[in-house]
């Protein structure tokens, strides 16, 4: 079965491309809604006295999601990636190439999830008052809230596709693992299934304590973001994604590069540093990789060759998505288009893919 790209063809100018990326990574908020797909929908659902993997409990979870399409359609679960929310999905990159008609995920046939994971977005965060006496929940915990919400609080026993982008990937192979016969398919994207390590780790690890470090964040009980927190974030989105060939295009001589780098200087960071830490440390303990085995529906995993995060010359994906039955995976070429790590948030590259996979599942 074949799922190669054939005639990739995005040709955008170097703004463009830096507007592009900047979105991509999450340093600005685009809700360009494309006009070919019906209006989002954003709603609100508690989960009573939610228990976290470590017995934390909260009394009222509050999860945020956005829909799309008529509840009659066929159900699709959308994940986020890390400082994402279900909105910062509806580009034009990404809705705009997958939900309109005739679209791989056309919003008239099916009916579109797009959560805000415990953390993020409008969601229970620690920001919302509890700062640093949240709970430390992990990517366990954040599967259960959405698996709670789709099955309680939409109602529906069985959706036809989850997929998921980078954390919301990961939480891909989790959910294919924790509940097994509640979808037809999934689809990580820029995730790989396996332990939590290697530089990935690394610079997640550095990220965090440039901010615990900080004398401002003071345990978390402080009056003013820390300085750190907003050029932390920049050195490790340009050192984990964005792509080696594309970095070069927008940055061929010094000046140009300096260029780049004041732009990105430029734009408002508005996070809150408790709600960073506790985002980027959820990642700590992931590991589906114990049991893959448990995955029963068809998997089209889809990663970038220049994904910074998941190098595909480890060979890790390929060894361990020999353990899921029915697993395939697409790598999408690099080249001075693709954005390494951010390359799935531009559905051009694998809509053609997921729309040949969807039309194999039963």
């Amino acid at each position: 079965m074949d799922y190669g790209l054939s005639g990739g063809d995005l040709r955008i100018s170097k703004w463009l491309a830096g507007a592009a990326l900047f979105t991509a990574l999450g340093l600005i908020s685009s809700l360009a809604f494309a006009g070919e797909y019906p209006a989002p929908k954003e709603s609100d659902w508690v989960a009573h006295d939610f228990k976290f993997h470590d017995g934390a409990i909260l009394p009222e979870l509050k999860l945020h999601y956005t829909t799309i399409g008529n509840p009659s359609g066929q159900p699709v679960l959308i994940l986020h990636g890390t400082m994402g929310s279900g909105t910062s999905l509806l580009t034009p990159a990404f809705a705009g190439e997958l939900f309109g008609p005739g679209q791989p995920l056309d919003a008239s046939k099916y009916f579109i999830i797009l959560p805000d994971a415990i953390g993020a977005g409008k969601s229970s965060k620690p920001s919302d008052g509890l700062r640093a006496k949240f709970p430390d929940y992990d990517y366990d915990d954040m599967v259960k809230a959405d698996y709670r919400l789709v099955t309680e609080g939409l109602g529906i026993a069985h959706l036809r596709l989850v997929l998921g982008y980078s954390m919301g990937g990961m939480e891909t192979w989790m959910w294919g693992e924790a509940y097994p016969d509640s979808a037809d398919a999934l689809v990580p994207m820029a995730a790989t299934p396996a332990a939590m390590s290697g530089r990935n780790w690394m610079l997640r690890r550095l990220l965090i304590e440039s901010i615990k470090r900080d004398p401002e964040w003071n345990g978390g009980n402080y009056t003013t973001q820390p300085h750190a927190m907003p050029l932390a974030s920049l050195l490790f989105n340009d050192a984990t994604a964005g792509g080696t060939q594309a970095y070069q295009s927008l940055g061929p001589t010094r000046e140009a590069a300096d260029k780049f780098v004041d732009a990105q200087l430029a734009v408002p960071f508005k996070a809150d540093a408790n709600d960073f830490i506790w985002q980027w440390n959820a990642s700590r303990n992931y590991d589906p990789a114990p049991g893959l085995e448990k995955i029963k529906v068809p998997v089209l995993a889809i990663n970038a060759a220049d994904d910074e995060r998941n190098p595909p010359e480890l060979g890790i994906m390929e060894t361990n998505l020999k353990r899921v039955r029915n697993g395939h995976l697409y790598l999408i070429p690099a080249s001075a288009e693709t954005r390494g790590h951010a390359t799935n948030v531009f559905a051009k590259f694998w809509k053609q893919q997921l729309g040949d996979f969807l039309r194999t599942v039963p």
